[in-house]
């Protein structure tokens, strides 16, 4: 007979503590499946994913509004996923303009992206910028989790310095805001993302198990195994599979993770060594998704931001045939050749967007799965890189939202609605209500039908 065991049941072991995802002995199965009878519901998550340098516009705007439009060319790789998809236009960032400050649309970009607030030009330390919308979240429903937030990213930033045309570095290198000058720095190292999840924060007691596992090229799940036993024998079938799975994720993640670490450090073969940014754009991109995907499903946090590149990045993508830098491209004059190769970039971009969501979307949870359950945003400060406007963004939003959302459209708004009206909206469905976000006007109408 299956036991029931609490939603913050841990496996755990020396510096280790592996969280579990939603199961069926963790409460009664009208819970797990949200019925209206049991008022219970699995919880909401939310995660921005930003793009630096705008995007090509014609690639990305589908012809028709509503249901059953055809993707354009740069969303193709979301076609596995269009009922899942809100196709978002016509939305404004105001503060990200100049305003009277001149040059610096990459700095105001990324940092108003999630703010809606005009950001204060300077490179010293007197930044100031706005409170973000996941950093919003995070103080009204982060408490529920170990984590109230996760910052990730791909490119390292400094936290000072002149970046922007007199902006500080600051600006665009960091999405998430907690403060108006205090910035969620965000970790590009997924070993280090790894040892935070799986950490269980005891002092002295992590350090103590990766100096343990590298010696002994153990993995993270053998310091849980003893503990992992004897759960087993409390669950039942179905329980068992989404065990097996959940667990076989970790491992072949941390697996993935030493890989990578190899390419970079060289050396004789070891289970575990220093931390490394994987060499491989691709991979370093879907190894922090999957990382993300993990998070969420052991709900450790309910709340993720995910910067591709920072603002102004001037990345080169060789391995798709586009030598050249993404800044240096996304000031293509009109010039045909570089606007095919800027939508090469961002097809690649999209591409790994699609990697999350079908990650996500294979996890199930009650009668549906963890993508039903979530609202991930993806989006640029930028519309078209060439002009730097800030006006009609290229914005999805995927996921059901725990069933308020009805995807599978592309909607069009009026010129000038602001982005964060979108963000209110969010709040709203997460159980953070708030009546004003940056240069929001009220929530954004039509996201339920």
């Amino acid at each position: 007979m299956t036991k029931r065991i609490s939603r913050r049941t841990v496996l755990r072991g020396l510096g280790t503590a592996v969280a579990l995802p939603l199961l069926e002995a963790m409460a009664p199965a009208a819970s797990l499946s949200g019925s209206k009878a049991s008022g219970k519901k699995p919880p909401q998550r939310m995660g921005f994913f930003y793009v630096p340098n705008g995007v090509h516009m014609p690639d990305w705007t589908p012809a028709a509004v509503g249901a059953g439009f055809q993707l354009p060319r740069t969303l193709q790789p979301l076609k596995p996923f269009q009922d899942d998809l809100l196709v978002l236009t016509g939305l404004t960032l105001n503060n990200a303009r100049a305003l009277g400050d001149g040059a610096g649309d990459h700095a105001r970009a990324m940092s108003t992206f999630l703010t809606g607030v005009h950001i204060r030009k300077t490179h010293g330390a007197d930044i100031k910028a706005g409170v973000s919308v996941d950093q919003v979240a995070a103080l009204n429903v982060g408490q529920a989790t170990k984590f109230a937030s996760l910052e990730l990213g791909c490119d390292r930033g400094m936290q000072s310095g002149n970046c922007d045309s007199g902006y500080s570095c600051a600006y665009s290198a960091n999405l998430s805001w907690r403060g108006v000058a205090t910035p969620m720095a965000k970790e590009v190292d997924p070993r280090q993302v790894f040892e935070r999840l799986f950490s269980n924060r005891v002092a002295g007691e992590t350090e103590a198990s990766r100096s343990k596992r590298d010696r002994y090229k153990k993995s993270i799940l053998d310091f849980v195994s003893d503990d992992a036993n004897r759960l087993y024998s409390k669950l039942g079938t179905n329980d068992h599979r989404k065990m097996d799975e959940y667990l076989n994720s970790v491992r072949e993640l941390e697996l993935r993770i030493v890989r990578a670490e190899r390419e970079v450090q060289g050396g004789p073969p070891k289970l575990l060594k220093p931390a490394g940014i994987p060499k491989d754009y691709e991979e370093h991109i879907r190894i922090m998704a999957d990382l993300l995907v993990l998070a969420f499903q052991g709900d450790l946090t309910r709340i993720s931001t995910f910067v591709f590149a920072n603002d102004g990045s001037n990345r080169p993508y060789r391995f798709i045939e586009v030598p050249e830098g993404h800044h240096d491209l996304s000031h293509h004059g009109g010039d045909k050749k570089k606007q095919e190769k800027i939508a090469k970039i961002n097809r690649f971009h999209i591409t790994q967007f699609a990697y999350l969501l079908e990650k996500m979307r294979a996890v199930k949870e009650g009668d549906g799965t963890l993508l039903d359950n979530a609202m991930i945003v993806y989006g640029s400060g930028i519309s078209d890189g060439n002009r730097h406007n800030h006006d009609d963004l290229p914005i999805l939003v995927a996921g059901k939202g725990g069933g308020t959302l009805k995807p599978g459209r592309h909607l069009r708004y009026p010129k000038e609605t602001p982005l964060t009206n979108l963000y209110l909206s969010m709040l709203d469905r997460v159980g953070a209500p708030t009546k004003t976000l940056g240069d929001s006007t009220g929530l954004l109408p039509s996201l339920s039908g």
